[in-house]
């Protein structure tokens, strides 16, 4: 199966497909600050190590990126990369390189297109006793809202709005974090930063030891705060301490509600099964069936399906699902091209030679090296995605909904696509951050010289309704998430428009 890119995490940390970033040449980077990641320690390259790897990385993209200049002009990225060649003119560390090439790379505008965040330093700095950013937040139109508060002070609350940080208002330094990261659309990009905001920050900022916010309540009052940064285990601890608050999470669920809707909630499409095979599909398929045979046996005559929350997986899950209702066969793309490459071939081989000594079966990376071998590099090759069929025997046959939300990705895009684009049901809640149709299979090259790594997108897959646009699917019916939660009225709100179309 083809696979998009899975994000581990459940309920309200649940917040972007993938976790990348990049600072820019006049950010302060913790070797600039002196109070952070890298160590002493730590490899120097010279500016001639530097610029050659740089090259390398530009050469790599051209050749093996679908398009690089899908979504940017080649003449734009050319200045963007004399620019940042000329100002590697200085012995730097692994650590500043690579937030340097990500700030660069995510100029390419495009989210599988990417060097990885720092994790490592970034988990090193807070296991040091680094302090951060102590707040949650989520972004909406480019306004900031605090959805936790984690710094052990009253304030801010949550559903209070940021309007400017150390004296900067929001739309100055978000998009500077937003810079950072590879995305096609803003929308995508901010619910990246969303995700991992305090991380962005220390790499913009460096260690800090508080935040100067300037915050607008509810009510319209606005007010100046002093807000402390803090170590981990301190924010913890002040996350016990906080009230419960509403979060959706990733168990699998299949009820009847009143009024005879059947509720479906199945969880990530891949195993969650302690100690499981991540691909192995058996339980979750046996989960829907008793799930369908269920619905039937009550005779429900209306299903909703509920997406929110949830990372994706692969099709090898979702179509067993769909299969339920289908009504002809489908498939989650309606055109899938790769773009041949030396860089895509040997990763496609290295992804083969791990699966031997593994005794792994790879089903995928074979049927590529044929495809790759019948074509010259730099040639485009369509990959055939074989359809999917209803499944024989019951079937479900009555209305089909799909609530979807903002942190609904991956292979669930796909589902939510395909439910709209082959007229099998209805769609509602929030559009998608992650795309429909999307440049992706993701594959990467090493640098020679630091060996960092670089993720590009060597493929374009296309919704099943033939349309490029570079957006998430887009509701039927819109359902706003309320920056604050107390219960679930989405689902509310969705039942309600279920029942005002006569089920």
């Amino acid at each position: 199966m083809i696979r998009r890119a899975v994000t581990r995490r459940s309920g309200a940390a649940l917040r972007a497909a993938a976790a990348l970033l990049l600072a820019s040449a006049a950010a302060l980077s913790p070797a600039q600050s002196g109070n952070s990641q890298p160590v002493a320690t730590e490899q120097l390259f010279t500016a001639d190590q530097a610029r050659a790897d740089f090259r390398d990385l530009y050469a790599g993209l051209k050749e093996a990126q679908y398009d690089i200049n899908a979504h940017v002009p080649a003449t734009e990225l050319d200045r963007a990369f004399a620019a940042e060649l000329a100002a590697l003119d200085r012995p730097m560390s692994r650590f500043e390189l690579q937030n340097r090439f990500q700030r660069f790379v995510a100029r390419v505008k495009i989210a599988h297109t990417r060097i990885p965040f720092p994790a490592d330093a970034y988990d090193r700095y807070l296991q040091g006793g680094g302090t951060v950013f102590p707040l949650d937040v989520r972004i909406d139109d480019g306004r900031v809202f605090v959805i936790g508060n984690r710094s052990g002070l009253p304030d801010p609350a949550p559903g209070d709005e940021i309007i400017a940080l150390d004296g900067r208002p929001t739309t100055t330094w978000l998009p500077r974090l937003a810079a950072q990261v590879s995305a096609d659309t803003p929308y995508l990009a901010y619910s990246i930063v969303e995700y991992r905001l305090p991380g962005y920050l220390w790499i913009d900022h460096g260690r800090r030891e508080k935040f100067a916010l300037t915050v607008r309540k509810p009510d319209g009052r606005v007010r100046r705060l002093s807000v402390p940064a803090r170590t981990a285990a301190q924010l913890a601890e002040a996350g016990k301490q906080q009230p419960p608050a509403f979060a959706l999470d990733d168990k699998r669920t299949a009820k009847m509600l009143p009024g005879g809707i059947a509720y479906l909630r199945p969880g990530p499409f891949y195993n969650t099964d302690p100690g499981g095979n991540a691909w192995d599909n058996k339980s979750f398929v046996a989960f829907i069936d008793a799930a369908f045979q269920g619905f039937i046996a009550a005779d429900a005559r209306t299903l909703l399906i509920d997406l929110r929350n949830n990372p994706g997986g692969d099709s090898s899950f979702s179509d067993p699902m769909i299969a339920w209702f289908a009504t002809r066969p489908f498939s989650f793309v309606s055109d899938f091209r790769i773009r041949v490459s030396r860089q895509t071939i040997a990763s496609n081989r290295k992804r083969l030679d791990a699966a031997t000594a593994a005794g792994v079966t790879d089903a995928v990376s074979p049927k590529f090296a044929a495809l790759y071998a019948a074509a010259p590099p730099g040639g485009i090759v369509p990959y055939a995605v074989p359809a999917a069929n209803p499944r024989a025997g019951a079937r479900f046959t009555g209305k089909i909904y799909v609530l979807i939300d903002r942190y609904s990705y991956s292979n669930t895009v796909n589902v939510a696509a395909i439910v709209q684009d082959y007229g099998f049901g209805t769609i509602l809640g929030e559009e998608t951050t992650d795309l429909a149709t999307t440049y992706g299979a993701m594959e990467s090259f090493d640098l020679p010289r630091t060996g960092i790594s670089v993720g590009y997108a060597k493929a374009l897959l296309i919704r099943p309704n033939g349309s490029r646009e570079a957006r998430g699917v887009v509701p039927d019916i819109r359902i706003t998430t309320p920056v604050v939660l107390k219960h679930d009225v989405v689902l509310e709100q969705a039942l309600a428009a279920i029942r005002a179309r006569g089920k």
